[in-house]
């Protein structure tokens, strides 16, 4: 196919000279591509002076597709384009049509689902209202965790909603897992090389987060923290351990803000690690290559501050079969058995899979080549700055269960609960949340729901609101297992609700009567307040597990607003959509 670029075309002149140097490199699908391209600038509709009009769309939960977002937007400014970053909450239908070059950024939340800010056009797309898109370009980048069955499924589907709507790929979507900086910066260069540069010189985007020569403590180059406190919360006789960490920043110039998170690098159980080796008969003193680096380290390292050991997943099975001649994984990898390898992987580590389908054919440094890194555990902050200028507070829960006969750990959990003391350093950079926030106004009310760890940010709400004199009413739903033992920072509660920093507070613990009661059943107790309270425009906030509170507590919310509100089950829905699109209903699940 011969590729012509229009006489009327507004590209650049760098960009016309890069095209004419690209087209001898293209097959034909290439090739189609571009004459479409082409024709589509030549309309003008997403082509400004200089450069190309780029609209990029995130869809985020913690912060990392709006991260990249930020950053893909400042590149194509860099390189002459007219960007504009979006939260997908804020895209309106009629916006959406007129988009000639869509860039999507989107994380998938829990089991396969769309972030909060996401949902609303997900579910536009997914809908009879959804618009044709015919006169689109667009490329997906799609976050995710492959350790979980529908890995980057919300990138996934806009990606297909896209193309069945009539818009045109600018590239293959790329699907990124928990260590996703090299693979973006991949696909940011691509898009980069794709739109040309209409001003300055090409400057590569770099995985590092940081370009400057002075030391910003990131992700990529984490702050060494020293540990000020290390205490177990809970109460003699309580079958929990809920730590609360105090971190050193002095001398960091790391800053954050009450919903923030901390990401804290942890090293894996020496005696998992030491396990590996025997049920492999190596040496742990053996050197082998970190996978995609240049760094040798002796294997026991490598498998214990390196590398993920205790996460099995579907992508780790397929890239370990073709190094053990067992019947049984062959079988359990073939097509139809999806449903077999979630129960298999379900509570499972590496060292299951070792000696399930032993004997093995790989060596050391392959045997590390498959693994990938051991990503950091984020922590939602327990603290104001403004409290505690040069610290950092966290609350964490150890992990403990058994599976097969042996216990289990939680990485990070039990590596801060067991193996860190005060004196010691840990790796660990501040990871922004814009997804849940406080309002702007200190006299906005705000409603807490945050059972067991998930308390954390709103120690930090209440610090902040100290701190600067709110005056707008506060009211904490509160739960654990038993009073005595589990009321995770009692004491500050009690004192904030004294003082007035805190309006109400309701608790439950779910062990300690005749039935279970827990925090959303005070919602539903309180209906008539918590619906009043909507109504004078409180901030409503839920933090804590996704899998079953923040379900249950959504349903409770939906049945408070129809019961009190007079409404209809769908007038509900809407309603409570409509506090997501005005943040305030936040939330921060995991």
């Amino acid at each position: 196919m011969v590729v012509s670029i229009p006489t009327n075309s507004p590209l650049h002149p760098a960009q016309v000279e890069h095209v004419r140097a690209l087209l001898p490199t293209l097959d034909a699908a290439q090739s189609m591509w571009l004459s479409g391209f082409l024709a589509a600038c030549a309309q003008g509709s997403s082509v400004v002076a200089g450069g190309c009009e780029v609209h990029v769309l995130c869809a985020s939960q913690t912060g990392n597709a709006e991260r990249l977002a930020k950053k893909l937007g400042a590149l194509l400014t860099e390189h002459g384009h007219r960007s504009t970053v979006w939260a997908m909450r804020e895209v309106k239908v009629a916006q959406l049509k007129k988009m000639g070059f869509v860039c999507v950024i989107a994380s998938t939340h829990g089991e396969g689902e769309p972030p909060d800010n996401g949902r609303a056009l997900h579910e536009l797309l997914h809908s009879a209202r959804a618009p044709k898109l015919d006169g689109m370009r667009y490329a997906v980048l799609s976050l995710g965790d492959c350790s979980y069955p529908l890995f980057c499924q919300t990138g996934i589907d806009f990606d297909q909603r896209f193309a069945a709507l009539g818009a045109q790929r600018l590239r293959d979507r790329v699907d990124c897992d928990v260590d996703y900086d090299d693979a973006a910066a991949q696909w940011m260069n691509d898009l980069v090389r794709i739109f040309g540069s209409a001003a300055a010189p090409h400057v590569q985007v770099v995985a590092q987060e940081e370009r400057v020569p002075a030391v910003v403590y990131s992700r990529a180059h984490p702050w060494q923290a020293t540990v000020l406190e290390n205490t177990n919360l809970n109460g003699r006789g309580s079958d929990r351990e809920t730590r609360h960490i105090a971190l050193s920043l002095d001398g960091s110039s790391l800053v954050y803000e009450p919903g923030d998170c901390i990401g804290i690098f942890p090293h894996n159980d020496p005696a998992l690690v030491q396990d590996i080796l025997d049920v492999l008969d190596w040496d742990g003193d053996a050197v082998v290559a970190l996978p995609k680096s240049d760094v040798r380290v002796s294997l026991r390292e490598a498998l214990g501050k390196h590398l993920e050991i205790t996460v099995v997943s579907k992508s780790l099975l397929n890239n370990v079969q073709a190094y053990s001649a067992h019947e049984q994984l062959h079988a359990m990898m073939q097509a139809g058995q999806e449903a077999v390898v979630k129960a298999y992987v379900s509570g499972i580590d590496v060292l299951d899979v070792l000696r399930d389908f032993a004997p093995w054919t790989f060596s050391p440094e392959v045997f590390v080549g498959l693994l990938r890194k051991l990503p950091p555990r984020l922590y939602s902050i327990a603290s104001s700055q403004r409290a505690n200028a040069d610290e950092v507070h966290v609350t964490i829960r150890a992990v403990r269960y058994a599976s097969r006969g042996r216990v289990r750990h939680g990485v990070c959990s039990v590596y801060c609960a067991e193996r860190v003391q005060p004196g010691d350093t840990v790796s660990m950079y501040v990871h922004t949340n814009a997804n849940f926030k406080l309002p702007p106004s200190h006299d906005t009310p705000i409603i807490m729901v945050g059972p067991g760890t998930g308390v954390a940010p709103f120690r930090a709400f209440m610090e902040e609101r100290e701190a600067v004199g709110a005056r707008g009413d506060a009211w904490l739903f509160f739960g654990d297992r038993h009073f005595v033992t589990d009321f995770l920072y009692q004491t500050e509660w009690q004192r904030w609700l004294h003082k007035g920093v805190l309006t109400k507070l309701d608790v439950a613990f779910s062990r300690d009567g005749d039935r279970k009661v827990y925090v959303q059943h005070r919602m539903r107790a309180q209906a008539s307040a918590l619906y009043a309270w909507l109504e004078r425009g409180a901030v409503l906030y839920v933090c804590g597990d996704a899998s079953a509170m923040a379900r249950d507590v959504h349903a409770a919310l939906l049945a408070v607003v129809q019961e009190q509100g007079g409404m209809s089950e769908a007038e509900a829905v809407a309603y409570v959509e409509q506090l997501i699109a005005q943040q305030r209903y936040q939330r921060d699940v995991y």
